[in-house]
């Protein structure tokens, strides 16, 4: 088991800090050289966007409750409930918009590659 690098919750300090509730939950050094993992719960206020951004490495996400409709170039719009897992490449740029009526939750967790920003704001493609 690798021991965690931050052991306190924390807010992520990136570009979404002021969009999202986030909450980091754990920042670790992989098991494969490279890439640190960073798992972060984010809450989408209902009617809310995250805007459009992009990530250095892959985001794995998990909706824990309410619908949020992601959109990118790749692979589309989808419509995702609670229960409903998804995948963002990297560098793929994307927007999570929350459709209510309660607010999103998700749990991502993002495979940053070192010395790079967890999240970068772009124009919508």
């Amino acid at each position: 088991m690798h021991q965690s690098t931050q052991d306190a919750r924390s807010q992520p300090t990136d570009v979404l800090a002021g969009r999202l509730q986030r909450l980091e939950l754990q920042h670790r050094l992989s098991s494969v050289p490279g890439p640190k993992i960073v798992q972060v719960r984010n809450e989408i206020p209902a009617g809310a966007a995250s805007g459009w951004h992009t990530h250095p490495g892959e985001e794995v996400g998990y909706i824990i409750d309410g619908t949020v409709q992601m959109t990118g170039p790749r692979p589309g719009t989808l419509i995702l409930r609670a229960g409903n897992g998804f995948l963002i490449s990297p560098g793929a740029p994307h927007n999570a918009l929350d459709l209510g009526p309660e607010a999103g939750i998700m749990l991502s967790t993002y495979f940053v590659k070192a010395g790079q920003p967890l999240t970068t704001l772009v124009d919508e493609p």
